[in-house]
């Protein structure tokens, strides 16, 4: 079965199609892998770059399955955040970007975080049915958009979460764990930047930041690596603010050992910077961002991490 005929590319009145694409389809062929790696011709810096939200390719099975239009199912995306941070090889450092999107998959949560009320029957006692993020819809396997409404039409078997978990979380995180563990080896140590956008929150709307960092507090990353960073962002002009409201997801936390010479940054870019929210396009400024953000890139690949390890 070809890529195309398994995965959904269908246009919206506001021409927002569903991409295509092999890397999410319903059976993955040999070599097809759900994600995008990016790397240098030569790896120069200890950093890792990785965007779990940005993929946009959605398999006809699960459009079919969705009670949601195209534009309701895009609204869990990170969108284009991945080309905001296209420059990382460039500079050095690999980029990983997940092809499937979070709503069919969630790779910031838990492999097993799942709410029993989405499935047909019991689930596994070994499964994570209690979490705050499972309480909230949102799971690996979500059954709500950002939005708040139901993603389903109709009740999940456990195999079919089972099959995404382990065709798409699975080597995602492999594919994640590989990057980092042969950056330390190179480095002495490995700084992960995890990059996602933000939605437009109308508690901030007096002064909303332009972005969060997320270093779980500081447990995650060096205090000193998540001031570096910054400083830099506000050096070019904007407004930053620590883990409020984000803190960090299950790969900072999961992923940053300090101890081990791991650190792990989570990097939340303001929607309104670069993109439509409503239309999910792409503003005039995004480019503006992207030579931003290259320029935030460059002065991370020229910094002296010695200290981390």
């Amino acid at each position: 079965m070809t890529a195309a005929a398994v995965c959904a590319h269908i246009p919206e009145p506001m021409d927002l199609p569903l991409d295509t694409g092999p890397a999410a389809s319903d059976a993955m062929d040999a070599g097809e892998m759900p994600y995008r790696l990016r790397r240098p011709a030569r790896q120069t810096v200890p950093l890792v770059f990785a965007s779990p939200h940005s993929g946009r390719v959605y398999p006809l099975s699960f459009v079919a399955s969705a009670r949601l239009d195209a534009l309701a199912l895009r609204r869990s995306e990170d969108s284009f955040v991945d080309e905001l941070f296209a420059a990382a090889p460039e500079h050095g450092a690999p980029l990983l970007a997940a092809s499937f999107p979070r709503v069919f998959c969630d790779v910031n949560r838990e492999p097993w975080e799942l709410d029993p009320g989405m499935f047909e029957g019991p689930l596994p006692s070994w499964v994570n049915t209690a979490s705050p993020r499972v309480g909230a819809g949102l799971g690996t396997i979500a059954r709500v958009v950002a939005s708040g409404e139901p993603v389903y039409r109709h009740k999940l078997s456990f195999a079919e979460a089972e099959d995404r978990i382990r065709r798409h979380w699975q080597p995602y995180h492999a594919a994640l764990a590989a990057l980092i563990a042969e950056t330390r080896a190179e480095f002495g140590c490995c700084l992960l930047i995890d990059c996602h956008s933000m939605p437009t929150h109308p508690a901030q709307a007096a002064n909303p930041p332009d972005f969060v960092l997320g270093d779980a507090h500081g447990t995650a990353c060096a205090p000193r690596a998540t001031r570096l960073a910054e400083a830099a962002l506000q050096e070019l002009g904007y407004r930053v603010r620590r883990n409020d409201p984000y803190a960090g997801g299950y790969v900072t936390r999961h992923y940053g050992r300090p101890r081990e010479g791991v650190h792990a940054l989570q990097v939340e870019v303001a929607r309104p910077l670069y993109m439509d929210e409503a239309r999910i396009e792409r503003l005039p400024r995004m480019e503006a961002l992207r030579r931003d953000l290259t320029r935030l890139i460059e002065g991370l690949a020229g910094t002296d991490w010695s200290f981390l390890r």
